[in-house]
């Protein structure tokens, strides 16, 4: 469904976030991401507790907390920008969506204050309220919409309920120094009360010019690809800000072949470019991408996105918007919502430790926050502003300046190139921003393992590359945690996995000159390696698979995670010791259990000889089978091969220093990539 009202705004204003609503093919779940419909019983404590969260009273010091009840839904979406409410009702636009998230925009824009627009009909008040950085509401501005009374209607034989009305409200930024958002509440009266568009602006118009290069390497992903193509065309206002649009096609399923296709490129017109290429990873399809724009288009912005995704449209505006009102050129990140469960946000932002150098969660935050239960007012941490090192690509807007200065993604196939951007672009003083309300769904994390599957050589040996780039001089911290990994996959039976970080770690000792050509081939070898292993085999499901001759009973039985030091180490002990044993053959041939994804740890798995183990996504088992003999010839050889890099770091660094300007460069990846393939 196209989006098409254009909130009204006055001459030299600058729409920042329209006020938008779930489109009507959108599951219920998403509704929660748009309005925050929940009622609440408020009641004093003093601590919130893990299943009645609340907010921080600061004048009476203490928590008040609310006790959501289910099933509360009065308001009516009669569109993409509207909503109706019948009378005696109301609803609070305090939701992922249609909060204004105000801390960023005070830190990072020009800025000093916003306004509320809303184009409302009927009867009723609108009220704006704003939070601290501990998620206290506090009461900003109410309006009365239309007469509420007989004495207001005198002279008039009815009100005039059909009249459109203006509500406009002017914001400071200047609380928001350490976190807060703003929002504002429908109520109706006797009568219903309409929202029919509404926005927040800002008060002058937006510097410099609006033109959006979008991109989106695809493989194998055509109608996905195909639905973001039609969801950037249905748009006017994404439309307009659109100058090219640009899809590296990776894959044996074209895009140009998925039905529908032909209508979305109509909609886009000559701006849709699609670049049929080889299998060269994401960072492969971005560096085309960011060529492509910096050599062939006037765009102002490069923008790129995931194929896999559903955009919501808006996303793409509010990302400009704020890109173009920034106090200094940025990376702006949009969040990843699941495409599993809707209302869910995977993450606040992400950071690196410095120390073990892997990225984690951004600190003070949780992840797959789901908004569905708990509602932004009643989520405290979500009220302070997160900084973060870096944004991840299935959604990050580039200003064409920075690209231009810094460089193109490094030519690492998939993992850290979107991480090593960001730390790149901080070491020139770039920051960047991941800012809520500017969000994609994408397939969720929590279904899948690819530490563990063929991605384990790309996860360790971009790392290392990472790491001599922008990570510690001392990589005794990163090293260790490395180990720690290893014995852990040992544990679980993966060798595979554990052939592809020694196949990781000796190419990146081989050095940096060797990147642009393991482009095409890596993935190539990396299967051919993981093929050679029992566990690196799926078959479709258990039953291609003998079953263990374990009773029913004792197969629901699972022994208790090691929650403490002493249990850990015992847990620890355990696991070795039965290295030292001899296999039991008869467990090569029957799995000694089935085991399910959630169940297959490694204090479980490394008391065993043989195990059917269920993939992290459900689709298929693995048979997983221990060798003594390999366990520690595997860990003799990781110790070997970390203690190498460590003796070499320095010179490392230097090396992979020293090359990155050419790494990074356009006329590197066309002359050494893209003229190869054409």
């Amino acid at each position: 469904m196209a989006m098409t009202a254009r909130p009204a705004g006055p001459v030299g204003a600058a729409l920042l976030q329209r006020v938008i609503l779930p489109r009507p093919a959108d599951p219920t779940s998403v509704r929660a991401l748009y309005l925050d419909e929940g009622t609440a019983t408020s009641v004093k404590t003093t601590a919130p507790t893990a299943h009645r969260p609340g907010t921080y009273d600061e004048t009476a010091d203490e928590y008040v907390m609310h006790v959501r009840r289910s099933g509360h839904r009065v308001a009516e979406v009669v569109s993409r920008t509207g909503v109706r409410l019948p009378e005696r009702s109301d609803v609070s636009f305090a939701a992922y969506f249609n909060a204004f998230p105000a801390a960023y925009w005070r830190r990072w824009s020009v800025l000093h204050g916003i306004t509320l627009r809303l184009r409302v009909r009927g009867h009723g008040r609108v009220d704006v309220y704003r939070s601290t950085a501990k998620g206290v509401a506090v009461h900003l501005a109410g309006e009365v919409v239309g007469p509420t009374d007989a004495a207001d209607t005198a002279g008039s034989s009815a009100p005039d309920d059909g009249a459109e009305r203006e509500v406009t409200v002017p914001v400071s930024l200047t609380p928001f120094g350490d976190g807060g958002w703003v929002w504002f509440d429908l109520s109706s009266d006797n009568a219903p009360l309409e929202l029919l568009s509404g926005g927040w602006y800002a008060d002058q118009e937006a510097p410099g010019r609006a033109a959006v290069a979008v991109g989106m390497p695809t493989f194998n992903r055509p109608s996905d690809c195909v639905a973001t193509l039609r969801a950037l065309g249905e748009d006017p206002l994404v439309r307009d800000a659109l100058t090219a649009v640009i899809i590296p096609d990776q894959g044996s399923s074209k895009v140009r072949e998925q039905p529908g296709f032909d209508a979305a490129a109509a909609a886009l017109g000559d701006r849709l470019r699609i670049i049929d290429q080889p299998n060269l990873g994401g960072s492969g399809g971005y560096a085309r991408i960011m060529y492509e724009a910096l050599e062939t288009t006037d765009c102002e912005q490069i923008l790129f996105m995931d194929d896999d995704i559903v955009l919501e449209p808006d996303s793409l505006l509010r990302a400009l918007a704020f890109s173009r009102f920034s106090r200094d050129e940025m990376l702006v990140g949009g969040q990843m919502l699941s495409l599993q469960a809707r209302s869910h946000l995977h993450a606040m932002g992400e950071v690196v430790d410095r120390g073990t150098f892997f990225w984690q969660i951004a600190p003070h935050t949780a992840d797959d926050h789901d908004f569905g239960v708990d509602s932004l007012r009643e989520t405290l941490w979500m009220h302070r502003r997160v900084d973060v090192d870096y944004n991840a690509w299935w959604m990050c807007m580039i200003p064409r300046s920075v690209a231009e200065r810094i460089g193109l993604p490094l030519p690492l196939f998939i993992k850290w190139d979107d991480c090593e951007y960001g730390l790149r672009a901080g070491s020139h003083g770039v920051p960047t921003a991941t800012v809520p309300g500017v969000g994609i769904w994408h397939m969720s994390f929590v279904e899948k393992d690819d530490s563990s599957d063929w991605q384990a050589y790309f996860h360790v040996r971009n790392r290392l590359v990472v790491g001599a780039l922008h990570g510690p001089d001392n990589p005794r911290a990163m090293l260790a945690d490395s180990l720690k990994r290893t014995l852990r996959h040992l544990f679980l039976l993966e060798y595979s996995t554990i052939a592809l970080h020694h196949m990781a770690m000796r190419d990146f000792l081989s050095g940096p000159k060797a990147l642009f050509g393991a482009l095409p081939t890596a993935l190539g070898a990396v299967r051919a390696t993981r093929a050679e292993f029992p566990d690196g085999t799926v078959h479709r499901d258990a039953a291609d698979l003998p079953h263990p001759d374990i009773g029913a009973r004792e197969a629901q039985l699972w022994p208790k995670p090691p929650t403490n030091k002493i249990t850990q180490i015992a847990s620890l002990a355990r696991g070795l010791a039965h290295q030292l044993r001899p296999v039991d053959p008869h467990a090569h041939e029957r799995p000694q259990r089935d085991v399910p994804a959630e169940h297959g740890q490694w204090f479980l798995l490394s008391r065993l000889d043989g195990a059917a183990v269920t993939t992290s996504d459900g689709s298929g088992v693995t048979f997983r089978k221990r060798d003594r003999e390999m366990f520690w010839a595997m860990l003799r050889e990781s110790v070997r091969l970390h203690t190498e890099i460590a003796k070499a770091w320095p010179s490392l660094r230097h090396r992979y220093q020293e090359s990155m300007g050419e790494l990074v460069s356009r006329t590197a990846w066309r002359e050494q990539v893209f003229d190869r393939f054409r």
